[in-house]
Protein backbone atom coordinates (compact mmCIF):
# COMPACT_ATOMS: atom_id res chain seq x y z
CA UNK A 1 0.00 0.00 0.00
CA UNK A 2 2.71 2.16 0.81
CA UNK A 3 4.25 1.72 -2.53
CA UNK A 4 0.85 2.71 -4.73
CA UNK A 5 -1.11 -0.24 -7.05
CA UNK A 6 -3.98 -0.13 -4.10
CA UNK A 7 -7.39 -0.41 -5.85
CA UNK A 8 -10.56 -0.78 -4.30
CA UNK A 9 -13.91 -1.97 -5.21
CA UNK A 10 -17.02 -0.50 -3.59
CA UNK A 11 -20.84 -1.11 -4.70
CA UNK A 12 -22.79 2.13 -4.04
CA UNK A 13 -25.35 1.73 -6.02
CA UNK A 14 -28.31 -0.69 -5.60
CA UNK A 15 -29.37 -2.96 -8.74
CA UNK A 16 -32.84 -0.69 -8.73
CA UNK A 17 -30.79 2.26 -9.18
CA UNK A 18 -28.34 1.05 -11.82
CA UNK A 19 -31.48 -0.30 -14.13
CA UNK A 20 -33.07 3.14 -13.99
CA UNK A 21 -29.85 4.60 -14.77
CA UNK A 22 -29.64 2.10 -17.55
CA UNK A 23 -32.87 2.85 -18.70
CA UNK A 24 -32.59 7.01 -19.14
CA UNK A 25 -32.28 7.67 -22.63
CA UNK A 26 -28.83 9.75 -22.38
CA UNK A 27 -26.75 6.98 -20.87
CA UNK A 28 -24.16 6.00 -22.78
CA UNK A 29 -22.01 2.51 -22.65
CA UNK A 30 -18.30 3.08 -22.09
CA UNK A 31 -16.21 1.86 -19.59
CA UNK A 32 -13.34 3.67 -17.87
CA UNK A 33 -10.95 0.68 -18.05
CA UNK A 34 -7.84 0.79 -19.31
CA UNK A 35 -5.79 -0.88 -22.13
CA UNK A 36 -4.59 -4.15 -20.78
CA UNK A 37 -1.64 -6.58 -21.37
CA UNK A 38 -3.33 -10.01 -20.68
CA UNK A 39 -2.36 -11.51 -17.64
CA UNK A 40 -0.60 -8.60 -16.29
CA UNK A 41 -1.96 -7.00 -13.10
CA UNK A 42 -5.15 -7.15 -11.52
CA UNK A 43 -7.58 -4.84 -13.06
CA UNK A 44 -11.43 -4.27 -12.75
CA UNK A 45 -13.24 -6.83 -14.90
CA UNK A 46 -14.69 -4.01 -16.63
CA UNK A 47 -11.71 -3.97 -18.65
CA UNK A 48 -12.71 -6.70 -20.28
CA UNK A 49 -16.41 -7.26 -20.52
CA UNK A 50 -18.34 -3.78 -20.40
CA UNK A 51 -20.48 -4.59 -23.13
CA UNK A 52 -21.00 -7.87 -23.06
CA UNK A 53 -22.21 -7.54 -19.30
CA UNK A 54 -25.03 -5.47 -20.88
CA UNK A 55 -25.95 -7.41 -23.36
CA UNK A 56 -26.03 -10.27 -21.14
CA UNK A 57 -27.69 -8.52 -18.10
CA UNK A 58 -29.53 -6.03 -18.93
CA UNK A 59 -30.88 -6.84 -22.51
CA UNK A 60 -31.15 -10.72 -22.09
CA UNK A 61 -31.28 -11.69 -18.59
CA UNK A 62 -33.30 -8.53 -16.85
CA UNK A 63 -34.95 -6.82 -20.22
CA UNK A 64 -34.09 -3.43 -18.93
CA UNK A 65 -33.20 -2.53 -22.55
CA UNK A 66 -34.00 -3.36 -26.07
CA UNK A 67 -31.03 -5.12 -28.09
CA UNK A 68 -31.66 -1.85 -30.39
CA UNK A 69 -31.77 0.98 -27.03
CA UNK A 70 -28.26 -0.92 -26.15
CA UNK A 71 -26.75 -1.03 -28.71
CA UNK A 72 -27.35 2.62 -29.87
CA UNK A 73 -26.17 3.51 -26.22
CA UNK A 74 -22.71 1.53 -27.07
CA UNK A 75 -22.57 3.33 -30.70
CA UNK A 76 -23.94 6.58 -32.37
CA UNK A 77 -24.70 7.79 -28.52
CA UNK A 78 -20.95 8.07 -27.62
CA UNK A 79 -19.95 8.88 -31.37
CA UNK A 80 -22.51 11.99 -30.76
CA UNK A 81 -21.18 12.72 -27.30
CA UNK A 82 -17.64 12.83 -28.77
CA UNK A 83 -18.33 14.69 -31.71
CA UNK A 84 -16.97 11.91 -33.55
CA UNK A 85 -18.09 12.41 -37.58
CA UNK A 86 -17.32 9.35 -39.23
CA UNK A 87 -18.40 7.09 -36.26
CA UNK A 88 -21.18 4.90 -34.69
CA UNK A 89 -23.22 4.63 -37.43
CA UNK A 90 -23.21 2.43 -40.39
CA UNK A 91 -23.04 4.60 -43.22
CA UNK A 92 -20.94 5.31 -46.92
CA UNK A 93 -17.82 6.96 -45.87
CA UNK A 94 -17.81 6.16 -41.94
CA UNK A 95 -15.20 3.98 -40.50
CA UNK A 96 -15.75 0.48 -40.81
CA UNK A 97 -16.32 -0.50 -37.05
CA UNK A 98 -18.50 -3.69 -37.07
CA UNK A 99 -19.80 -6.89 -34.40
CA UNK A 100 -21.87 -9.74 -35.43
CA UNK A 101 -22.67 -11.94 -32.58
CA UNK A 102 -25.70 -13.96 -31.66
CA UNK A 103 -27.35 -11.80 -28.28
CA UNK A 104 -28.16 -15.48 -26.87
CA UNK A 105 -24.86 -16.18 -26.65
CA UNK A 106 -23.14 -13.08 -25.36
CA UNK A 107 -21.13 -13.57 -22.17
CA UNK A 108 -18.98 -11.29 -19.90
CA UNK A 109 -16.35 -14.44 -18.30
CA UNK A 110 -14.02 -11.21 -16.71
CA UNK A 111 -14.72 -11.57 -12.80
CA UNK A 112 -12.73 -10.10 -9.89
CA UNK A 113 -11.06 -13.31 -8.91
CA UNK A 114 -10.05 -14.09 -12.79
CA UNK A 115 -10.25 -10.60 -14.58
CA UNK A 116 -8.38 -11.30 -17.80
CA UNK A 117 -11.05 -13.42 -19.56
CA UNK A 118 -12.33 -12.25 -22.82
CA UNK A 119 -16.20 -11.77 -23.60
CA UNK A 120 -17.53 -14.80 -25.65
CA UNK A 121 -20.33 -14.69 -28.52
CA UNK A 122 -18.50 -12.41 -29.97
CA UNK A 123 -18.23 -14.37 -33.30
CA UNK A 124 -16.75 -10.90 -35.51
CA UNK A 125 -14.97 -7.47 -34.85
CA UNK A 126 -14.20 -5.51 -37.79
CA UNK A 127 -12.25 -2.28 -36.62
CA UNK A 128 -11.44 0.45 -38.84
CA UNK A 129 -12.08 -2.07 -41.73
CA UNK A 130 -9.66 -4.62 -40.70
CA UNK A 131 -10.90 -8.02 -38.68
CA UNK A 132 -10.05 -8.28 -35.25
CA UNK A 133 -12.26 -11.35 -34.65
CA UNK A 134 -12.52 -14.29 -36.61
CA UNK A 135 -15.38 -17.28 -35.74
CA UNK A 136 -14.92 -15.54 -31.99
CA UNK A 137 -10.70 -15.58 -32.39
CA UNK A 138 -8.35 -12.64 -32.28
CA UNK A 139 -6.69 -12.38 -35.23
CA UNK A 140 -3.08 -10.45 -35.96
CA UNK A 141 -4.92 -7.72 -37.37
CA UNK A 142 -5.37 -4.02 -35.10
CA UNK A 143 -7.23 -1.36 -36.80
CA UNK A 144 -7.42 0.87 -33.69
CA UNK A 145 -6.28 3.84 -33.62
CA UNK A 146 -6.41 7.02 -30.75
CA UNK A 147 -9.21 9.50 -32.12
CA UNK A 148 -9.40 12.85 -30.51
CA UNK A 149 -12.15 15.15 -30.36
CA UNK A 150 -12.89 16.68 -33.59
Amino acid sequence: MEKGGVSVVTKAMSEEDVDNIMRYRNTAVASDGGVREFGAGRPHPRSYGTNARVINEYVRLKKTLTLEDAVRKMTSLPAQIFAFKDRGLVREGFAADLVIFDPEGVRDNANFENPHQYSSGFDYVVVNGKVAVETGKLTPERGGQVILRQ
